[in-house]
């Protein structure tokens, strides 16, 4: 049993949707459907993936903002953010307004996620960890039996996630990075909301913002 990942890029920020699933049962999620949907649908069905819920996480349009239809199609549930990005998913509409990224839309979680929470879809269990910093209520998705990591705008191959949209905090963000996603191990591989994918070994070695040349 081993987890599978297909990335899809969605919305003219090119924001990193993951097709995520259980190879044995096809049972899988949906990590932060932030527009695009059919495209997003055709990504799903491509792959032959059955999904069981979608995953948020954190509260900015590129990356919840198709959450509610999403949901709507595969009539799955929508887990996360942390619930203190509440105020960013009540604000939906207003950011793809702001922003031009049509079809944003707020939705009620059935569970606002919190660090140590687990998920589960096939035969797969994925630990919620709360990394605050890019925003208040950002969560990370890690799994440990691939050591993979869906880690939304926190950490980005050889920079990190802005602290200066509303309730953004650096020093939260270096302390997630630096405590919570760097002692997983430099073997685990991430997935970003944009750009490459890395390790967090490899960041800790290169990355300008937050290696251990820098910040160690």
């Amino acid at each position: 049993m081993t987890l599978q990942n297909k990335i899809i890029p969605v919305t003219d920020l090119r924001q990193n949707c993951s097709v995520i699933w259980c190879d044995e049962t096809m049972r899988g999620a949906i990590v932060d459907p932030g527009g695009d949907v059919e495209k997003i649908i055709s990504g799903v069905e491509e792959a032959g993936v059955t999904p069981e819920l979608i995953l948020i996480t954190h509260g900015h349009m590129d990356h919840a903002g198709g959450a509610a239809a999403m949901a709507e199609h595969f009539n799955v549930p929508i887990e996360g953010p942390h619930i203190d990005d509440k105020f960013l998913v009540d604000a939906l509409p207003h950011q793809g307004a702001m922003y031009d990224v049509p079809g944003c839309r707020t939705y009620e979680p059935t569970r606002w996620l919190k660090g140590g929470d687990n998920i589960k879809f096939g035969n797969i269990v994925i630990d919620v960890l709360h990394c605050p910093g890019h925003t208040p209520g950002h969560v990370v998705f890690y799994e440990r039996g691939r050591a993979m990591a869906f880690v939304g705008d926190v950490i980005f191959k050889g920079s990190i996630g802005r602290t200066d949209f509303i309730m953004g905090n650096h020093e939260d963000l270096i302390h997630s990075i630096r405590e919570t996603l760097f002692p997983l191990g430099d073997g685990v591989t991430f997935v970003p909301g944009h750009g490459s994918t890395s390790t967090f070994g490899e960041e800790r070695k290169t990355n300008p913002y937050v290696g251990d040349s820098v910040v160690g």
